[in-house]
């Protein structure tokens, strides 16, 4: 059953990334992977590596991966259980430096500069914001779309006023812009610059290769066929000035991190000026 009204291909498209979040999103979630890819450990060494959570927060957790399928739970006897990241969650764990990077660019920057996991933490809890991924593909697919255009694209059959609360969250966290009330919507330098992260989810989340995100049909390299305009509901507006967008990737596949790369130190900041549409911290 199609949760959107954009194209089928589309809206499973949508689905899986929204899905992908949905198991990873939740805090402490990445560190529990980080620190299970390697040698399967027991769970007191597991705690051991994540001291500042209490049993009752760390068990729940564990058992959450386990049911997404992102870690194995090995019984070797009644007495000895081990805990470790599958290959699943594994392919997985390339995306995060794609974060890391897209976060270093486009949210603002800290006082001090922060360790590359807070860095992953902020920008997924940007990503799952409810009907985020499916305005952000709508947005990229479209160019602009008014409110109304975009509430038929996303949540056919509700009342289209609900759609300006999400709207209004993207455009306080720096993903979406607009020139101001009645005036269409258009993804933000900042929104624009997710690209490489939502289109190596997308290929994660379908069973693919991260070597197939640049081919992603709404995220990829290729541009969109022009003149495609699915969601109008009015007639046309001239269209807004677009800000100019951020820089193409060189490489779509990220740099190989140790797995403790990711606790152990602080993400340099770039020598770039934080842009005025970066998105607020967590």
């Amino acid at each position: 059953m199609a949760l959107t009204g954009l194209p089928p291909d589309t809206d499973a498209d949508v689905a899986r990334v929204t899905e992908a979040l949905a198991m990873i999103t939740p805090r402490w979630n990445v560190r529990i992977l980080l620190a299970l890819n390697g040698q399967p450990l027991r769970y007191s060494e597991l705690a051991d590596r994540l001291s500042w959570l209490r049993d009752g927060q760390l068990h729940p957790k564990v058992r959450q991966l386990c049911d997404a399928g992102l870690v194995e739970r090995i019984e070797h006897s009644p007495r000895h259980v081990t805990y470790g990241a599958t290959g699943r969650a594994t392919t997985l764990l390339p995306v995060l430096p794609l974060i890391v990077t897209w976060a270093e660019q486009y949210l603002e920057k800290p006082e001090q500069p922060l360790p590359a996991i807070d860095q992953v933490e902020d920008s997924l809890t940007l990503l799952t914001r409810r009907h985020a991924a499916a305005i952000l593909w709508a947005l990229k697919i479209r160019g602009e779309a008014s409110g109304r255009a975009l509430a038929m694209a996303v949540m056919p059959g509700s009342d289209w006023t609900n759609v300006y609360p999400p709207l209004r969250q993207l455009v306080h966290d720096g993903l979406v812009a607009t020139d101001g009330n009645g005036q269409p919507y258009r993804l933000s330098p900042a929104g624009d610059g997710l690209g490489p992260v939502l289109g190596a989810l997308s290929a994660w989340s379908a069973g693919q290769p991260l070597t197939q995100a640049g081919q992603h049909p709404v995220w990829g390299n290729a541009q969109a066929a022009p003149g495609q305009r699915m969601w109008l509901s009015s007639h046309p507006r001239p269209q807004a000035p677009k800000a100019t967008p951020a820089p193409a990737r060189t490489s779509q596949m990220p740099r190989v991190w140790q797995r403790t790369a990711l606790f152990s130190h602080a993400v340099p900041s770039r020598p770039l000026a934080a842009l005025p549409t970066g998105g607020p911290r967590r």
